[in-house]
């Protein structure tokens, strides 16, 4: 442990005979020697001679070794310098041994510090700042906080290092609270003006979510350096607010300050959230124009900016004009290319990579997933685990992702056993993955054990995946009583409220429909296109066609998806009619149909036997909006004809039809030729048919002849 090796150390050096002390010549000697090492670079063998000397040094030496370990990170050499500073001065000075601590925290020895901070036989502000700074360094915000207020309790006055510390301290463990009372502190003792402080503030406040606060913060800053405006337009994006962010940049330029390269970065990733194409092609100009299209770090967000707004070829411009690509530029065009589809030249860009990292593999692999090529990923998979040992949470996901695509439930457990074996089985992203492979696969049993064995872990994706595994399997009552136990432990997200009204739909349960639906009334839950959707569809499989009406014509604005849900809910009810009257508001929101809509609208026309107007909307398909009918068209259209005995128009359109019919359709013709008494035109169709299907031959019988014949005398 860090305590007693210091510890050690001293007592080491406390047991040694020590002989009398060297002449002041042979202190001056050793001093040289300790200076020509450090000039070559030596610190071990520099600090080696000062650990054999018997007598102290100038505290000058002790401070700028001290400072050198603390650049290098040499805890060994830090302490040796402290046991022989403890060692051989009675009384330390207290910057010294402030240092020292400076030099435990950037080592990343918080208990050295910690040690020699309680063995201080007097302490000032700067120990107490150099403590918290070291606690807030490594991570240790809760102790850097407790310290800070102990400080207070001492009456040791706070200068602008502690507040920096403790306000970045409160901005990672998201203490609003303290944060506002340092604040107060820092007005108090008259920091307001200081430009660093005022920053650390916007920061924290941001970080907090209470942005109105940051930017009066930022707001009241005198002169703003450019990493406060660094942090203002960070926090902004990271509250979703990228037309903010990006306005916050172009102001940078108003006020004469020069944006880092990481404000480039942020504002770049805030117009790709946005697809604000116009505003990253002005950043790009700024970049071009201020000498900064070299950065790495912006050149990538330029790549990722055009991918992201669907400018691939721009992005590859981009990339191409780069002097010298590192792996990061590699893996942005290349992921580019693959989350655009363009599966293959993502493959010879990955190919062409100087190097790999488990970044590229993964996107490379994701690229496959998004395109369900599941063949091509496993294979890749293959080739991974041949070239590289790398593996992390992400490539698990996306296998487990491959393994539910092939539905190969086998592969699935041994990656399953490969989590645990590797601790990765505690990462909730995994877990969720496994467990959403397990109900893909409809091993809805293992689906539930990993389930409950994810225990406190669990989430509210854990909770959508097992739901979502049993509606999709026809398992909707068990779906549903999970949903009830999901109450007592989590908040149910709103994509969740999907899947629960599908499975309420396929089980008809309308009483448990309306209980979801007046849970998200009463919990504020947004009903969103999607859920109203949901709704739409449940109340009409359920037979509540005036709740679905109702809840479709409350929606501020419908796009063509609800309205195909509404028009296929009436026309399963059988309210063609209404469907038909409904149909002209369509038109008049501006919403353009597509071909779903239009086989609703046909199925509609079947259902309340209007030829003319089936024919119309069939015509409209392709000379008003240039919609190619489907086979599921050109069947209503025979089942129109069929039903409403135009045996005329039948013949017509199913001899003009652009492909051949099919062994259905022709059935569906010869059954209507003979109730309608087309013997000619049914002939024909039998002898299509027949081609077609020899082994089930349609034809008129005697009996059907005379039928038809005696129906047409009278």
């Amino acid at each position: 442990m860090a305590v007693s090796a210091a510890s050690i150390l001293r007592h080491l050096l406390r047991q040694i005979n020590h002989k009398p002390q060297d002449q002041p010549n042979t202190l001056k000697c050793r001093t040289k020697a300790i200076l020509d090492h450090l000039k070559s670079g030596r610190l071990q063998q520099a600090v080696s001679v000062l650990f054999a000397s018997p007598e102290p040094f100038p505290f000058s030496l002790y401070a700028h070794l001290f400072g050198i370990c603390a650049d290098r990170k040499a805890v060994v050499e830090a302490r040796k310098l402290e046991s022989h500073l403890v060692t051989f001065s009675p009384l330390p000075p207290v910057f010294l041994l402030n240092r020292a601590i400076e030099t435990y925290g950037k080592c990343l020895c918080v208990d050295d510090a910690r040690e020699l901070f309680d063995e201080m036989p007097e302490r000032d502000g700067g120990s107490w700042n150099a403590m918290i700074t070291a606690y807030a360094r490594n991570g240790f915000q809760e102790k850097a906080l407790c310290l800070f207020s102990e400080m207070n309790r001492e009456g040791i006055v706070p200068n602008e290092i502690s507040f920096a510390s403790v306000l970045g301290s409160c901005g990672v463990v998201l203490e609003l609270g303290l944060s506002r009372q340092v604040h107060a502190m820092v007005v108090k003792y008259g920091y307001c003006k200081n430009v660093i402080l005022g920053s650390s503030l916007v920061d924290v406040y941001g970080k907090c979510g209470v942005i109105s606060d940051a930017r009066r913060m930022f707001d009241e800053i005198e002169n703003p350096t450019d990493v406060s405006w660094n942090v203002i337009v960070r926090r902004y994006f990271e509250i979703g607010d990228g037309k903010e962010a990006v306005f916050m940049f172009f102001k940078m330029f108003r006020e004469d300050v020069r944006p880092l390269s990481f404000t480039f970065s942020t504002a770049l990733v805030a117009c790709s959230s946005m697809s604000a194409l116009k505003e990253g092609m002005q950043i790009h100009g700024v970049v071009v124009k201020i000498n900064f299209e070299r950065d790495k770090v912006i050149s990538s967000s330029l790549i990722n900016m055009y991918v992201k707004c669907g400018k691939l070829e721009s992005a590859r411009m981009v990339f191409d004009q780069l002097d010298s690509k590192d792996l990061i530029s590699w893996t942005a065009i290349m992921s580019g290319y693959a989350m655009s589809g363009r599966i293959r030249e993502a493959r010879e860009l990955f190919n062409m990579m100087p190097e790999q990292n488990i970044i590229s593999w993964n996107a490379m692999l994701a690229g496959y997933t998004r395109l369900f090529q599941w063949e091509d990923a496993l294979e890749f998979i293959l080739l991974m685990r041949r070239t590289t040992k790398d593996i992390d949470h992400v490539t698990l996901m996306l296998i487990l992702n491959v393994c539910a695509g092939l539905s190969d439930v086998e592969m699935g457990k041994q990656v399953h056993g490969f989590i645990y074996r590797h601790g990765f089985f505690s990462n909730i992203f995994v877990g969720n993955a496994l467990l959403d492979m397990y109900g893909k696969c409809g091993t809805l049993n293992s689906a539930r054990v990993w389930f409950y064995q994810l225990s406190e872990g669990r989430d509210t994706v854990s909770w959508n995946a097992l739901l979502t595994s049993y509606a999709q399997h026809h398992r909707s009552e068990q779906a549903m009583t999970f949903f009830s136990d999901m109450q007592w432990e989590s908040k149910p997200s709103k994509f969740i409220f999907g899947t629960l009204l599908a499975a309420c739909g396929n089980i008809f349960a309308l009483n448990h429909g309306k209980q979801i639906h007046g849970f998200m009334i009463r919990n504020g839950y947004e009903l969103n296109l999607v859920i109203r959707g949901a709704l739409v569809g449940m109340y009409c499989k359920c037979r509540c066609v005036s709740y679905a009406l109702l809840i479709f014509k409350e929606a501020d604005s419908r796009d063509v998806i609800l309205w195909n849900i509404m028009i296929f809910g009436l026309c399963h009810n059988g309210k063609g009619r209404e469907l038909l009257e409904l149909i002209g508001s369509m038109e008049k929101e501006g919403v353009k149909p597509d071909h779903v809509t239009f086989h609703g609208i046909l199925l509609a026309c079947v259902c309340v036997h209007e030829a003319e107007l089936g024919k119309l909307y069939f015509n409209l398909m392709s000379n008003d909006y240039s919609i190619t009918p489907r086979m599921e068209h050109y069947e209503c259209m025979i089942e129109l004809y069929a039903r409403c005995g135009c045996m005329e128009e039948l013949e017509k359109f199913i001899k003009s039809m652009p492909f051949e019919p099919t062994v259905a359709m022709f059935t569906r013709v010869f059954d209507a030729c003979k109730k309608h008494g087309a013997v000619r035109f049914g002939e024909w169709v039998a002898e299509q048919h027949n081609q077609l299907n020899p082994s089930t031959p349609l034809g008129f019988e005697l009996d059907d002849r005379r039928k038809i014949r005696w129906t047409a005398d009278r």
